[in-house]
């Protein structure tokens, strides 16, 4: 049988699970706030943005962004290929300390490619250079097993200067180089004579972490509390020990078995799954079956195996452990995950030699293809995600032609993806294109997270200030606009008359709250928006189209062009999702006369949920009798509804 070389193999499983759908993907979370930073607001911005955690990785940012432009593809493939040219080392690295187990280096490369504790491929601007220093660190293992000291010894000290993730990893290397060598009395001393010049660099990046830069944001908190009260903070500590290497461990590869739901995930998403299920079936055990494997002093070799991955985890900890920052299989906490991944690879892997070869073949299959369905289906929810965040921006900029500088905007947290930050990021970027000082004119904030701090209260007249590190935003909690967003109903500009009494809006979302702070003069009715060419053509235009445009009309008294806008919307066979979405159209024709189909569209709101609609309806049919002219149809038609709905006097 003609042999493939793993690379290509790795290449075939790494398509398969992350890159099918990278024509449709976006930027996500800091993707957004870095990637503004850097291409609008210029290098010195993102010079500044990293002075206070990580300076040495900026430069790697002004090396990339001056050769990718600002084009979600571009990052989605360029991370992708980082991932793969790190699984690809990992596969070089086994291949050279375990030389006759060539089926054991493509599981671990294999397993390393397709983890499913992290599941954050796809927010490719910051991944990509993850993935890169991770590269650098994984090359300079394989640098140095191949004696090349100099340059191994240049991608240690870039792992080491750039990030914090991979730094105490640099400790397995003396491990890595005892496995290396053969058995004999000279072992000891050869690691440590080719162990010492790494030593040395590791020892000069943690003296310059300690005397020139050390990073602001991660600090070691736990010497704070170990002070405090030693015993508990080591039970603590020992407990997240535990708790964190069972989560990178069992429970990340536990979650391969969540499998599509036809019912949820629609028909073509499961028929994708399967395709990618098979296809990286077929690639690994083709892959398996192709590698040529030595039975030669096994248990020697399973053992320094299993010594490797335990070694590892345990190095991989400390970074997080330290600063308690959290380790989880959540998001975006799994980023941390990242750290183990090289670890955990090699433990089940390891674990997997003590199979018999046909039993190990079919396990290996099995996690692995299970693994890259998993990861498609998370893409396929990125995908989505960047579907509704598109949608969300289109919708606002028919809502929203203008907006008044030093405006803040809050909003529900409906996107999975995207922190408020991130929403900061992309609002600027629209609605103010050719700024590029250090003044931020907007920022958008979740009540949930901000609320006591960055926004000090729900009441008027509080001063905002926001520090981007790359520049700040000055505003009040005087001049705010409020939106709700729950797809597939309409964005929505909070109404401070009605929506405070709208159970339809979560109570948690503190939007009811927020809404009396929200006003629609900060809405300017100039089209000084401009969508970014990442959003993509403006889409179709159906039913949320003619109602943001609807009430846009509606703010500025146009109650004819109401009434045509829902006359096109009624017609065009779109509907709305929220019973709320009609009451726009409800006032527009009591505007201009047409009562009764302004009491029609009011029951067939009204049906929808007698108890939570029916006082909304009531609060909009007062603002109409006080805001038309009383005719005797006017009358009849308030009494009408006044009545229908139960509304108090």
């Amino acid at each position: 049988m003609k042999k493939i070389h793993p690379a290509f193999l790795l290449l075939l499983a790494a398509i398969a699970a992350y890159g099918l759908l990278i024509p449709q993907l976006g930027f996500y979370w800091d993707d957004l706030p870095m990637s503004w930073i850097r291409y609008q607001l210029g290098r010195q911005a993102m010079t500044e943005y990293f002075s206070t955690n990580r300076p040495v990785w900026a430069w790697l940012y002004q090396v990339t962004t001056s050769i990718l432009p600002h084009q979600p593809i571009y990052w989605q493939v360029f991370a992708l290929f980082w991932r793969w040219a790190g699984a690809l080392t990992v596969w070089a690295i086994a291949r050279r300390l375990f030389p006759q187990r060539a089926t054991f280096a493509l599981t671990l490369s294999l397993f390393f490619l397709l983890y499913p504790g992290f599941n954050q491929q796809w927010g490719s601007y910051l991944y990509s250079h993850f993935f890169i220093v991770l590269f650098f660190f994984l090359f300079s293992i394989h640098l140095m097993l191949r004696g090349k000291t100099l340059p191994a010894l240049l991608f240690s000290a870039l792992n080491l200067w750039m990030m914090e993730y991979f730094f105490v990893l640099e400790l397995i290397r003396p491990f890595v180089i005892w496995v290396s060598l053969p058995v004999d009395s000279n072992r000891f001393k050869t690691t440590l004579r080719q162990w010492v010049p790494y030593l040395g660099v590791f020892a000069l990046a943690v003296l310059s972490r300690i005397f020139i830069f050390n990073n602001q944001i991660y600090q070691f908190s736990i010497r704070e509390e170990l002070a405090k009260a030693p015993f508990e903070t080591l039970s603590l500590l020992v407990g997240n020990v535990f708790s964190s290497l069972w989560a990178v461990t069992l429970s990340a590869w536990a979650l391969i078995f969540r499998f599509p739901s036809p019912a949820i995930d629609g028909p073509r998403t499961v028929a994708l799954y399967i395709f990618v299920v098979m296809l990286v079936a077929a690639v690994a055990m083709f892959g398996l079956r192709n590698q040529s494997q030595s039975g030669n002093d096994a248990p020697r070799q399973r053992g320094s195996i299993l010594l490797l991955g335990l070694v590892m985890l345990a190095l991989a900890g400390p970074p997080f452990w330290l600063t308690n920052v959290p380790i989880s299989l959540g998001y975006p906490a799994n980023r941390a995950t990242l750290s183990f991944i090289l670890g955990v690879s090699f433990l089940f892997a390891g674990l997997l030699e003590y199979f018999p070869r046909a039993a190990r073949m079919a396990l290996v299959v099995l996690a692995v293809s299970l693994a890259a369905g998993r990861q498609f289906l998370w893409a396929n929810d990125f995908r989505r995600d960047w579907d509704s965040h598109k949608n969300l921006f289109w919708q606002m900029t028919w809502r929203v032609p203008g907006l008044e500088k030093d405006t803040v905007v809050l909003m529900n947290e409906e996107l999975l993806y995207y922190a408020d930050n991130s929403l900061s990021a992309t609002l600027n970027w629209i609605y103010a294109p050719d700024n590029r000082t250090a003044e931020v004119d907007y920022v958008l904030f979740y009540p949930t997270n901000r609320l006591g701090a960055s926004l000090p209260a729900l009441t008027p007249d509080l001063p905002i200030f926001y520090d981007y590190l790359a520049g700040v935003f000055r505003g009040s909690t005087s001049q705010v606009v409020v939106f709700y967003y729950s797809p597939p109903g309409c964005l929505r500009v909070i109404d401070p008359d009605i929506d405070p009494d709208n159970r339809l809006i979560p109570e948690d979302t503190l939007l009811r709250e927020a809404a009396a702070l929200s006003s629609t003069a900060h809405i300017l009715n100039k089209p000084t928006a401009q969508m970014p060419a990442v959003y993509g053509p403006e889409p179709a235009h159906g039913w949320c189209y003619y109602f943001q445009k609807a009430d846009l009309a509606r703010q500025m008294g146009d109650w004819e062009a109401v009434t045509r806008l829902g006359d096109d919307a009624f017609a065009s066979g779109d509907y709305p999702n929220d019973p709320v979405e009609r009451f726009v159209f409800i006032e527009g024709y009591a505007h201009t006369e047409d009562w009764k189909k302004a009491v029609e569209l009011s029951e067939t709101s009204y049906k929808v949920s007698k108890a939570y609609v029916g006082p909304l309806l009531c609060k909009l049919w007062d603002r109409i009798a006080l805001e038309t002219t009383v005719t005797p149809e006017q009358a009849s038609a308030v009494e009408q509804v006044r009545i229908e709905f139960e509304c108090p006097p």
